[in-house]
């Protein structure tokens, strides 16, 4: 599940949230001043690498063997750590104040609950918050807490609408739905015209927020403290998805591995449409019906609701750990791996959508043709919360959504149950 968290990975987190070591009274570090010669900088940083190992991490590696080149007084043990696994495992290590990474690639929704437990060094004033004002604001402001830095962007993302254009054409649609309305009768004639599922759902959190955005819903009101996500709108959102389900136009989601079925049965043509991000590209293109005919791959920014067409930031920024003994290394690493030189590249190279607003005039990227074509769905990003609690916000949404989509429960009391579970987490909040 490419956006999902575990029940015990959630509580793990929690535990640790409320019986972390100073908690958010921890003193925060002070960022400390850039070195006056960066090449005479030296040491050792341990970078944890989240990206996945297989079709990501050798371009990553490639990059942090430029900077060896470039920095040769500095030696950077490059160690990949699972996506589901690095959140808790950093968490420990912070808490405990042993084995933790001098820098880490975090997800966005990581980044504030870590700084408000004293375990990122802020980096305003150091040489890793190279040219703030070339980043794209949404991402950008993943990275802030309380008015300081903790986090550099390196990618940003959000979710598409992903379709098989010979399915569609099949069913008599030469373009992809622009509304939830057109997505439920395009599904329907997708079944009843192309002999294939219209759409897949993946039954998870992240995956929910298009259809609560579409009606002018939301999680939480940050400016208010208010939890809205059993708000009028939102409630909408989770009718549309409700109805897509038992009208038939969505085939009956899968609860496990709902990810890898949904996406299996895209690359196999075995469904026409579902939602899905930039972080696919590769993993489509070699599917059965896309890898020897790639024009057959349809990407569109997904369906507008009653209200607009909405989609959330995902991403990921560096982070520099608060206790490491390397901080000027360090800096002096993110500043190398986020620059817009290396975004480029890595935008080429895997398709990766860049933070920095230079890197998509750089020839590696531009060289990439679905950079260009994430460009219109990219527009449709909506900025999630920035808060210390983001990362504990998508389980309880998870397991309601699992419920409904099985039938047992209804979209009102859902986004009640949702709504308690909040006001839990979410101390001096009001509905």
């Amino acid at each position: 599940m490419r956006r999902g968290i575990s029940v015990a990975a959630a509580a793990a987190a929690l535990a640790l949230a409320v019986s972390a070591c100073g908690g958010e009274d921890t003193p925060q570090q002070s960022a400390a001043p850039a070195p006056s010669d960066p090449a005479a900088v030296s040491g050792e940083v341990t970078w944890w690498d989240t990206s996945d190992a297989t079709n990501e991490g050798p371009v990553f590696k490639e990059l942090k063997a430029d900077f060896e080149a470039k920095y040769p007084k500095i030696k950077v043990n490059h160690v990949n750590v699972p996506f589901a696994d690095a959140q808790n495992k950093f968490k420990t290590a912070a808490q405990s104040g042993s084995g933790a990474p001098d820098v880490l690639r975090a997800d966005v929704g990581w980044v504030a609950e870590f700084a408000s437990l004293g375990y990122l060094a802020p980096l305003d004033g150091t040489p890793a918050l190279d040219q703030p004002e070339d980043f794209l604001p949404s991402p950008a402001g993943s990275g802030r807490y309380n008015d300081k830095t903790y986090g550099v962007p390196q990618v940003t993302d959000t979710l598409g609408l992903l379709y098989n254009k010979e399915l569609l054409k099949k069913a008599g649609h030469d373009a992809p739905p622009k509304t939830f309305e057109e997505l439920k009768t395009v599904a329907q004639d997708v079944k009843s015209k192309a002999g294939a599922d219209g759409l897949a759902l993946n039954v998870d959190a992240y995956f929910l927020l298009p259809f609560i955005y579409g009606e002018g819903g939301d999680l939480l009101d940050v400016t208010t403290k208010k939890i809205t996500v059993a708000s009028p709108q939102s409630v909408a959102g989770l009718k549309v998805v409700e109805d897509l389900i038992k009208s038939g136009a969505a085939a009956k989601p899968a609860i496990q591995d709902s990810y890898t079925n949904a996406e299996t049965a895209f690359k196999e043509g075995k469904v026409a449409m579902i939602f899905n991000g930039p972080w696919s590209n590769t993993d489509n293109l070699g599917g059965k019906v896309f890898k020897d005919n790639p024009d057959n791959f349809g990407i569109a920014p997904v369906p507008a609701g009653s209200v607009k067409a909405g989609a959330p930031t995902g991403g990921h920024d560096y982070t520099v750990y608060a206790g490491s003994k390397n901080l000027d290394a360090s800096y002096l690493f993110v500043r190398f791996m986020d620059s817009a030189e290396s975004q480029a590249k890595i935008a080429g190279k895997l398709g990766l959508l860049p933070t920095r607003k230079s890197a998509y005039d750089m020839p590696e990227a531009q060289g990439n043709a679905m950079i260009g074509r994430w460009k219109e769905p990219m527009t449709a990003a909506v900025e999630r919360p920035w808060i210390p609690e983001a990362g504990q916000l998508f389980q309880p949404l998870v397991e309601g959504y699992q419920k409904l989509a099985t039938g047992g429960t209804t979209s009102d009391a859902m986004a009640q149950d949702v709504a308690k579970a909040y006001q839990g987490l979410l101390k001096g909040w009001s509905l």
